[in-house]
């Protein structure tokens, strides 16, 4: 399977990355600086995931499309999943899997309501409302596409490796939920690969 990685050099990108080389699946990784890998891939492409010609010109020939990703506060999810979504079409490629924040699933005490935009979000800073804008805008753009979208939505997410003992949950973070490993987290995001089982769907992780 040909996989194009967006945000290889990421912490969830990088681990994911990790378990395709394993896995001898064939990764274009998509980085601005090819210096910044971790793992290396077999082909890497450096761009900017907000110029269109950039992420047209690393779709051509790919199955899939696995994004990881940030926000680093310039509008880079909601910016360049147009373009992601048009080079797709253009290639024929359906199926991408995209890493979210628990932010944009819904809410458990306000139905009708985002969880960043309710009571049940700890995360009340600027910055991190900024953030998850900028993934809500991207998920809803892909909502309204023709794609075989999978949105994972990992809740608190510090380094670790994957230890196989975490909850999932369509549409809604897991009852009680406060932390998913980077390492778990690009485990889920790996099987989902070669699974039709969440296919429009955004999947709440958390141990």
């Amino acid at each position: 399977m040909r996989i194009l990685l967006l945000g290889a050099s990421g912490r969830v990108g990088s681990e994911f990355l990790k378990l395709a080389n394993i896995d001898n699946q064939e990764v274009t990784a998509f980085v601005r600086d090819r210096t910044t890998l971790i793992y290396q891939a077999k082909t890497v492409h450096e761009g900017n995931v907000l110029r269109k010609e950039d992420i047209h010109s690393a779709m051509a020939n790919q199955d899939i499309v696995v994004s990881a990703l940030g926000t680093d506060g310039k509008a880079t999810l909601s910016g360049s999943i147009p373009f992601i979504i048009e080079s797709m079409k253009y290639y024929g490629i359906k199926r991408i899997i995209t890493v979210g924040t628990a932010g944009i699933l819904q809410s458990r005490v306000s139905p009708s309501l985002y969880r960043y935009q309710s009571t049940e979000t700890r995360r009340r800073s600027p910055r991190a409302t900024q953030a998850a804008e900028d993934h809500r805008l991207a998920y809803e753009t892909l909502k309204s596409s023709t794609l075989d979208w999978t949105v994972i939505c990992p809740t608190y997410l510090p380094d670790g490796e994957a230890i196989g003992n975490y909850r999932y949950e369509v549409d809604y973070l897991p009852i009680d939920g406060e932390k998913i490993s980077v390492g778990d987290t690009a485990q889920f995001t790996f099987e989902q690969i070669t699974s039709n089982k969440h296919i429009h769907c955004r999947v709440g992780l958390a141990y």
